[in-house]
């Protein structure tokens, strides 16, 4: 639901690779509405940032809602309409060349009101293109 159902992860093409408890990793394809250089063809900054803070608020949020057994399909729009970023900072390393990118994230800590994950962004030749370290609000 996190990836899938939402419009602008939906357009950005993400594909969730794989899912655990504290990792999350995500794909996506470079389309020509990603290009923020057209003279070097790289992405723009905000897809960039866009894709790791998806990756990361996947294992945040995922931390918090794995914590309950069961849980209905309301009680999580409910518990997902109330979490959110609260800070994201980017360091952008290289330039956002390549057809494909991956983001890696790993949680460091999850609190019963604030969650911090750590997520890396590489292309396919295992570039690494920029990393972040993100807060969300998760209770």
């Amino acid at each position: 639901m996190f990836v899938y159902h939402m419009p602008f992860n939906r357009a950005l093409g993400l594909e969730l690779e794989r899912y655990e408890k504290a990792f999350a990793q995500l794909a996506f394809n470079n389309q020509p509405m990603m290009v923020g250089n057209w003279a070097q063809s790289i992405l723009h900054g905000g897809v960039i940032a866009s894709a790791l803070d998806v990756a990361a608020g996947l294992v945040c949020v995922g931390s918090t809602l794995t914590r309950h057994e069961t849980i209905s399909e309301d009680e999580l729009r409910q518990r997902l309409s109330r979490m959110g970023t609260i800070d994201l900072r980017v360091d952008y390393l290289r330039p956002g060349r390549g057809n494909r990118f991956t983001a890696t994230s790993s949680l460091l800590r999850a609190g019963n009101k604030v969650a911090v994950a750590r997520v890396e962004l590489h292309n396919e030749d295992q570039l690494y293109i920029a990393s972040a370290t993100a807060t969300y609000m998760v209770g």
